[in-house]
């Protein structure tokens, strides 16, 4: 039997992966918005490098066979997450939320922060899911890029969802029909992650700044405007600005965008493609305007009241964090349960209120205002109707798309 050998990647891929890990999000602390980009997602091969010895095709999704499931035997479920990304009480020890679902159903939860960087943690449990073997975790939290790829290579179970009453009934609108994973069969988002305008009131003399089309064309903000060095999230909102659809484009589409924001730097109204170090400029208002993401806005606003963030009328970026179940996975209705849980609104408040993150779960907005008011009126954390109307997700990519697409951006930004 052969052994499963992903396809190399490109030197666009590569770039990308690199940018995105160096100083992109994947270089974030958790607080303030840490993901690898789905460009990174090619270092775990390409979606169809597949061997002799029967890994599923990406065309066949969710065919993992069911594993034997011991969840009434064993109470317990092994639960892998990122850093700071779970409530903690004031003795910075326990864990509310966890420990309450413990005492509620008698199940254990071995919880450990063990994903850095989506590449990293992928290729550590790579092995066993391509030899169809258990990766020791019930439950694991992945980016939607990731995601995707676990489910189409038929790495994840479908979800009962019988188990999922709460799940099923609060999922939010706006997460409920990713393309990677239509009517959430396999999968659910543990939180939302978008992709705003922020500005520098004074650095605007007062200005709102509300558009991608203001920040490319504005004279008044020639040379004080970045834009992300992250191709889905700034292509993505400046396809919304020109009336396409991120989750529909053709390459005519891609291109044009690309064009237009290298007219952007042509006339140097682009001052540069940044990673996470925006937030410094932003503050200082060396950068007046910028497309960001909502986790930075939330921390900078705390020290600095000048920072303000806006909502394209033509839409933004969301991505997601997903719960998914591994094949062979030895706890699946444990795991369940426990995804089910976090979707009671009193529980997801509580997460939300410490991570601060866009909360996916619907009716929280009462059970957050008891532990902070301002919390359940930030849209960055609970969208409001119009806002989550506005949402929009980048469609997944080929292989082929993803390293054409990478190369024409890595030229715009000068990678």
């Amino acid at each position: 039997m052969e052994q499963y050998e992903p396809e190399r990647l490109s030197a666009p891929q590569l770039a990308a992966m690199r940018r995105s890990i160096q100083d992109g999000r994947g270089a974030l602390t958790r607080r303030s918005l840490l993901r690898a980009s789905g460009a990174a997602a090619l270092a775990l091969g390409g979606v169809g490098a597949l061997s002799a010895c029967g890994i599923p095709p990406a065309a066949r999704a969710g065919d993992a066979a069911a594993s034997d499931d011991h969840s009434a035997a064993e109470k317990r479920i092994n639960f892998s997450n990122w850093t700071e990304y779970m409530d903690v009480g004031e003795d910075e020890k326990s864990r509310p939320t966890l420990d309450a679902f413990t005492r509620r159903t008698g199940i254990e939860v071995k919880y450990t922060e063990d994903i850095n960087d989506n590449v990293e943690f992928f290729g550590k449990i790579k092995p066993q899911l391509a030899a169809g073997q258990d990766t020791g975790r019930d439950l694991v939290i992945v980016t939607d890029w990731l995601a995707a790829r676990i489910i189409r290579l038929g790495w994840a179970q479908k979800l009962d969802h019988a188990n999922l009453p709460h799940a099923f009934a609060n999922l939010s609108a706006q997460f409920r029909t990713p393309d990677w994973d239509p009517g959430r069969a396999y999968s659910y988002p543990w939180t939302g992650i978008p992709t705003v305008i922020a500005y520098n009131e004074k650095a605007t003399g007062g200005r709102k700044v509300d558009s991608v089309t203001q920040l490319l064309d504005d004279p008044k903000l020639k040379g004080k405007v970045s834009f992300l060095s992250e191709m889905r999230d700034s292509v993505g909102m400046t396809l919304l600005d020109m009336g396409k659809d991120p989750g529909s484009f053709s390459d005519a589409d891609f291109d044009a965008a690309v064009g237009r924001m290298q007219k952007g730097v042509d006339t140097k109204q682009i001052r540069r493609f940044t990673g996470n170090d925006y937030t410094a400029d932003l503050s200082k208002g060396d950068i007046a305007a910028c497309v960001a993401w909502a986790g930075d806005i939330i921390q900078l606003q705390a020290d600095n009241p000048a920072i303000k963030f806006s909502i394209p009328s033509a839409g933004y970026i969301t991505s997601s964090d997903n719960m998914l179940i591994p094949a062979k996975a030895r706890h699946k209705t444990n795991a369940e349960k426990l995804m089910d849980y976090y979707y009671e609104p009193p529980v997801a408040a509580r997460l939300a209120a410490y991570i601060n993150y866009v909360c996916p779960v619907d009716g929280v907005a009462g059970e957050l205002a008891k532990i902070d008011a301002s919390m359940a009126s930030n849209t960055l954390i609970l969208p409001d109707r119009a806002m989550a109307a506005k949402s929009r997700s980048f469609r997944s990519l080929s292989a082929e798309e993803e390293t054409a697409y990478e190369e024409k951006f890595a030229k715009l930004i000068g990678a």
